[in-house]
């Protein structure tokens, strides 16, 4: 059995946690003796027998790939689409079910709706993201596995430490994630707030904002760049008083994993992503102004010795092994 994965944006223009879902995915696969490459465009002699796409493949694409007997596995994000309100979705699956039904297939074949119900499994991070695919593009419930993200093992592996003062933020530096929304918010209220990533690009208006405002207040926004280091990160999350997150869009966040892993407090935003897949085991944080996210990171920090911790994550190990009974199901299966 040979996978082949295939993703659109180049890891150097932006890194982030698929870049890191993609290798962990990989490596994992391998430790249970799973075949995996990335598909190489230019070489005809390539084979294999399931392509595995992190995104969207159209249904040409899967077309072309059914041809040669290749099963097709889509692993897309709906990050934006699981952060809209109820009525911008609904809104969105009636012009999708409209442009079907009035316009022929030539214009319509690329719809993100057809390449759901055209490949052969869809892949979600979360139920949420599950209930999204059937309910919003019309994939075939059948279809769905709910196959989450894992951490490495240093993570779960890291002893226990004596807390700190410091709340942690693991995050690329980008308007989505609001870092600089929440940095203003530690300063109102008096929070020490670790700030730990890079942005897109060191030229970012939105970067030098944050960078500015952390310089100026050393005291309670603490800003040193990322930590590469998996060792090393998970000694901080062990430390860190409490993890926070108050993007305002999520799939499922790796560095909240990771914060789970290593029994550290969670504040996350109160987004449908954070609440199925924390439930009980996270606090969480409405997308408000700086005065009101203020007020739940000072309650949040009051109250994180005492608060239930998260469930421990899977390791990237362990969704291989689910990944690999999935695909051993899809190629036993009948044309």
């Amino acid at each position: 059995m040979k996978i082949l994965f295939l993703h659109g944006l180049p890891f150097s223009l932006a890194h982030g946690g698929v870049q890191t879902q993609i290798e962990q995915t990989k490596a994992g696969l391998e430790q249970v003796g799973v075949e995996v490459e990335y598909l190489r465009w230019w070489d005809e002699r390539q084979t294999g027998d399931i392509i595995q796409v992190f995104g969207r493949p159209g249904t040409y694409f899967v077309e072309l790939a059914h041809q040669k007997k290749i099963r097709v596995v889509l692993s897309d994000l709906l990050t934006g689409q699981g952060s809209r309100a109820a009525w911008k979705r609904q809104l969105q699956r009636w012009v999708f079910r409209g442009i079907e039904a009035v316009c022929p297939p030539v214009f319509s074949t690329n719809l993100s709706s057809r390449s759901y119900r055209a490949v052969d499994a869809c892949f979600a991070l979360t139920p949420w993201e599950a209930r999204l695919m059937e309910t919003l593009y019309g994939a075939d419930a059948g279809k769905i596995h709910v196959v989450p993200n894992g951490v490495e093992e240093a993570f779960l592996r890291e002893p226990a430490r004596p807390r700190g003062k410091w709340l942690v933020c693991t995050a690329t530096i980008t308007e989505r994630k609001r870092v600089l929304e929440l940095s203003r918010a530690a300063l109102l209220a008096k929070t020490p707030l670790w700030i730990i990533g890079k942005p897109y690009a060191e030229s970012d208006s939105y970067f030098a904002e944050f960078r500015k405002m952390a310089m100026a207040h050393p005291d309670l926004i603490r800003y040193e760049g990322p930590v590469s280091d998996r060792g090393i990160l998970a000694g901080i999350y062990r430390e860190a008083r409490g993890f926070v997150l108050l993007s305002a869009m999520e799939s499922l966040s790796l560095s909240a994993l990771e914060a789970a892993a290593c029994e550290s407090p969670l504040l996350l935003s109160d987004l449908p992503w954070a609440r199925a897949s924390f439930g009980p085991g996270a606090s969480y944080c409405s997308l408000a102004g700086d005065a009101a996210t203020a007020r739940c990171l000072s309650r949040f920090y009051e109250a994180a010795p005492s608060l239930p911790l998260p469930a421990k994550p899977l390791t990237w190990v362990q969704v291989a092994r689910e990944m690999k009974g999935i695909y051993e199901a899809l190629l036993s299966a009948s044309w």
